[in-house]
C-alpha cells in the first residue's frame, strides 16, 4: 500500500513538471525580442478561424492608429463583421463589437491573449528572464498563471515559435513567418488542449 502511494505521488509530481524545467539560465537583453514585433501599420490578411465549433473565413484588417492603438477587424467578403477589437498601448483592451455566436467571455478572453501573443504586448520586463537549451533561446514573460514565451535560435536572428504556457506545458503555439518591411506574411495560432485555430495569410494590395 505504501509503495502504491509513493508511486502515485511520484507520478503526480512527474506529470506536474514544467516542460521548461531543464532549460539553463542565459544572459542577454530581454528587450531584444522586440525586434520581432510586427509593424502592422495597415495589413490585410485572408483569415481562417475555427472556434467553438464554428468555421469562419474572411478578412482580418490589422491597423495601427496614430496613438499606437492596434485595431483588429474581422469580416467576411460581403462585409459582415465578426469582431472588432482594439489593443491600447497601455495594455487596455476593448471588444468594440463581437457577433452573437462568438460573444462569450471565454472566447473573447482567448482571442485577446492569442493576439497579445503575436503583437508582443503586455510584456513585464521586471519579472521576465532568459533561458536556453542546445538549440534555442527562450524569452519568458511570466503572467498570473503560466507565461508568454518567445523562442528564437541561439543567435536571436530567427523567431522559431511563440507560446502561451500553463505552469507545466504550452497551451497555445504560434508562428510568424516571412517578414517584409516588418510585416509577417504568414501567421498561425494553434491551441493544444481544444480545437481553436487561427490561420492568416497576408494579401498584397
Amino acid at each position: 500500500m505504501r509503495y502504491l502511494l509513493l508511486s502515485s505521488c511520484l507520478f503526480i509530481l512527474a506529470s506536474c513538471s514544467s516542460v521548461y524545467k531543464n532549460l539553463q539560465p542565459a544572459t542577454g537583453d530581454i528587450n531584444y525580442i522586440q525586434k520581432f514585433k510586427p509593424n502592422f501599420n495597415n495589413a490585410l490578411y485572408k483569415a481562417e478561424i475555427d472556434v467553438v465549433g464554428h468555421h469562419l473565413s474572411g478578412l482580418l484588417l490589422i491597423k495601427t492608429l496614430p496613438d499606437s492603438t492596434v485595431r483588429m477587424v474581422f469580416y467576411n467578403e460581403m462585409g459582415f463583421k465578426f469582431f472588432d477589437f482594439e489593443f491600447k498601448q497601455n495594455g487596455d483592451f476593448n471588444a468594440l463589437y463581437v457577433v452573437k455566436q462568438m460573444d462569450k467571455k471565454p472566447v473573447i478572453k482567448t482571442l485577446k491573449k492569442d493576439f497579445e501573443l503575436i503583437l508582443l504586448l503586455r510584456k513585464d520586463t521586471q519579472t521576465s528572464y532568459l533561458r536556453k537549451d542546445g538549440n534555442s533561446l527562450y524569452y519568458i514573460f511570466p503572467k498570473q498563471k503560466g507565461s508568454f514565451c518567445y523562442i528564437t535560435d541561439l543567435g536571436g536572428s530567427e523567431m522559431k515559435t511563440m507560446e502561451i504556457s500553463s505552469p507545466h506545458k504550452p497551451i497555445v503555439q504560434a508562428i510568424m513567418k516571412n517578414y517584409t518591411d516588418g510585416i509577417p506574411d504568414t501567421i498561425g495560432i494553434t491551441h493544444t488542449n481544444f480545437n481553436f485555430t487561427i490561420g492568416l495569410k497576408k494579401i498584397e494590395r
